[in-house]
């Protein structure tokens, strides 16, 4: 009997079976070898399984590496959805809140302050002093009502200066809020953008790392079933051959 025509007794079924209708436990990887070992303890390597029994464990293992693969998608994807869903903290319309939370006296305070500082109010103040100066010292209108060194002038202006100040402060108070107001959106916003970007990282080498090896082993693990069946029908073909001619 040639090698080609050898039996062995398929660890499986016990079954005699030709030495292309299978392969022995020790050319198998160290995974199948230890699942085969788990079903039958008393196997060795030199035992032989027959490839419709091999095949069911081959389909096991792809069931069971699909599987892991979805779970852990599954779970990488559940992660990034409730980052993206996250209620937690609302991107906040900054102007648009500032504008609807202003108050009367608030929405004054910024009117002063933007126009106290500008030049329009610089130029009304000094034509505002000149008129008043020109027409106490002329006497224009017949008006003096103020004369030198113009006591009611300076009264008015430290009273200008008195009310304008605090105004002022408000309206900076406001652009501070304005300004923490921002501060604190964008570091919520930046701090979801680092977790979105921490869950993407972690997908692409789950990918990388284990998906793409993961498809290598199935498609090796094609390409022997495919060799195995191509001998198969070689045995097939030589054994009509040899019966033909015969």
């Amino acid at each position: 009997m040639t090698s080609m025509h050898r039996s062995f007794t398929c660890i499986v079924d016990g079954e005699e079976k030709n030495v292309v209708d299978g392969v022995l436990l020790a050319e198998l990887d160290m995974e199948l070898q230890q699942k085969i070992k788990h079903d039958f303890p008393d196997s060795m390597l030199a035992d032989f399984i027959c490839f419709d029994h091999l095949l069911q464990y081959r389909l096991e293992k792809i069931d069971k590496m699909i599987l892991e693969k979805h779970r852990t998608n599954k779970h990488i994807n559940n992660k990034l959805t409730h980052i993206l869903t996250d209620k937690s903290f609302k991107v906040v319309n900054v102007n648009k809140h500032q504008r609807e939370s202003y108050t009367f006296g608030q929405k004054i305070a910024d009117t002063v302050a933007h126009f106290g500082g500008s030049w329009g109010f610089i130029i009304v103040s000094i034509c505002a002093m000149i008129m008043w100066i020109i027409t106490n010292i002329f006497q224009l209108f017949n008006m003096h009502f103020d004369p030198y060194p113009f006591i009611l002038l300076n009264l008015f202006l430290s009273m200008v200066a008195a009310l304008q100040a605090p105004l002022i402060l408000m309206s900076q108070n406001r652009s501070s809020d304005y300004d923490r107001l921002h501060a604190d959106n964008d570091y919520h916003v930046n701090l979801k953008t680092e977790e979105e970007m921490r869950v993407l990282h972690a997908k692409i080498d789950r990918i990388i790392q284990k998906d793409n090896p993961d498809l290598f082993e199935i498609q090796k693990m094609q390409t022997k079933m495919l060799g195995e069946l191509q001998k198969q029908v070689n045995e097939l073909y030589n054994h009509q051959k040899i019966k033909n001619s015969n």
